[in-house]
């Protein structure tokens, strides 16, 4: 499709919504969700049994969508599929930017019916030069104009991460969950059977979206396999690319065939490209928020040598364990550094060659002034490229030493100083342990204040290393 760049920045940015054919048997869902919409919204609806629902919500609804008394520049059709062509037709003569099809049961049927109906929209929608993005999709989001796929998804303001997936599921609990981890996405597009408009169109869109700093996406199959590879390889060069592959196993290839009526890419083949390309890549919807957490909220790093910093000496162990075999050092320190840890740290029952045994140090006496002092000196230490820090739940909460130990109320503001003072990648590791309900809320608070905190040593070690290897690869360092 030509032009798709500006033919999609229209529907992402639309000022005119339509939704075509919400009902009460599915709670009004489109017209619920894009109610935080800044724009004008329609509804399309000929049953008179929907029309007072419809008008409970102040929605104005027409019989036709030629008949909306204004330009449309995205349309969530959600209605049968053997309607689904004369809606497409309606779009296509009203001009509108482009439409999202909800109605599924096409392709990814395997039935003759479903193939036939999907091949006559995708017939009127590139005759017509109509942006048709699906079907079996939930559309799109944009944040900052409250376009949204459900309901519960955050709106109001900018967000900095794109996202395209060929899950509306994955799309919209990205969105929730990368929330809840400080990150705000900025365009986000279900693409379904994308038998119109494909992933490496939305991906040319999303590289030269200025309010987009980082794309992650949800794959399963792959359209125009040249082109999309050729796009990944322009697009890591500016701005990293994080890519969740579905589909992976013979079992995974059966139900993604179901899902999206995707064809398999052989893995080996897969990985082969995606490496070519720069692409860091995921396994999951966690370790997706993960990376794109240490690539927002951490500073670039090409090097893989470690300054850990935990609190106990059984942590020490495994905090080691864990980033070696992620494939990062855990190096001696310098002998200037030796020299100035000496000078203060409390070695019963603690240590400090790297990790830094530090429970001792820091706790007892409740000396804050040692923390920082030891973050200076893993910060001056040429040795190091990167500081990780365990904050112990136990301590952050108060309660790891009862009421002799005075809360960690400064830790906060520590933090923060660290990581903007810092010239080096720094993060946190906040082990929920057995107080998840309380951790959950600090969590929140050092989000909040830019600082990533991770949730166990192995996410914190494999979101770092990942987040290295990008900047290895843009420096050509391997």
């Amino acid at each position: 499709m030509d032009d798709i760049v500006s033919r999609l920045d229209r529907v992402l940015n639309p000022r005119t919504v339509a939704v075509i054919g919400d009902k009460r048997a599915m709670g009004y869902m489109w017209l619920r969700s894009l109610s935080a919409f800044k724009g004008k919204l329609y509804s399309v609806q000929i049953d008179p049994n929907e029309l007072p629902g419809i008008q409970e919500l102040g929605v104005p609804n027409y019989a036709s969508l030629l008949d909306v008394p204004d330009e449309i520049d995205y349309a969530v059709c959600a209605v049968p599929r053997t309607v689904a062509p004369r809606i497409v037709r309606d779009c296509a003569a009203k001009g509108v930017g482009g439409v999202s099809l909800f109605t599924s049961g096409f392709a990814e049927t395997g039935e003759e019916e479903g193939i036939r109906l999907q091949n006559e929209i995708a017939g009127v929608a590139q005759e017509s030069g109509l942006v048709l993005i699906g079907p079996n999709c939930m559309g799109v989001y944009n944040r900052r104009l409250g376009v949204r796929q459900a309901m519960d998804q955050p709106a109001g303001d900018e967000g900095r991460v794109g996202f395209i997936s060929h899950s509306g599921t994955h799309a919209i609990n990205f969105s929730l969950l990368a929330s809840v981890h400080g990150i705000k996405i900025s365009k986000s597009i279900s693409a379904g059977n994308s038998v119109v408009v494909n992933p490496a169109d939305y991906l040319e869109y999303l590289a030269q979206d200025a309010e987009t700093q980082i794309i992650a996406m949800y794959l399963e199959g792959i359209q125009e396999p040249r082109r999309f590879f050729r796009l990944l390889k322009e697009t890591t060069r500016k701005k990293p690319v994080v890519v969740w592959k579905g589909g992976t196993s013979e079992s995974g290839e059966r139900a993604m065939f179901s899902h999206t009526a995707a064809l398999a890419t052989p893995l080996s083949v897969w990985q082969a490209l995606v490496k070519q390309c720069g692409v860091i890549p995921t396994d999951s919807l966690d370790e997706t928020v993960d990376v794109v957490k240490a690539l927002l909220f951490t500073k670039p790093c090409a090097g893989r040598r470690m300054g850990l910093i935990a609190l106990t000496g059984g942590q020490s162990v495994v905090i080691s364990d864990t980033f070696a075999r992620e494939g990062l050092d855990v190096p001696l320190l310098t002998q200037r550094s030796y020299d100035e840890l000496s000078s203060f740290f409390n070695i019963i029952g603690g240590s400090y060659r790297n990790p830094l045994d530090a429970g001792g140090t820091l706790g007892f006496g409740a000396r804050p002034d040692n923390l920082e002092r030891m973050l200076r000196i893993l910060d001056e230490d040429e040795n190091i490229d990167a500081v990780v820090l365990e904050i112990a739940s136990r301590l952050l909460v108060r309660r790891a030493f009862g009421p002799l130990m005075p809360p960690a109320d400064w830790l906060p503001d520590m933090l923060v100083a660290q990581k903007e003072r810092s010239p080096k990648a720094f993060i946190a590791i906040l082990h929920p342990g057995h107080l998840e309900a309380q951790v959950i809320e600090e969590r929140a608070k050092l989000l909040e204040r830019g600082v990533p905190v991770f949730g166990s040593f192995q996410q914190g070690a494999r979101a770092l290393c990942k987040m290295i290897d990008y900047y290895r690869f843009c420096r050509g360092l391997d």
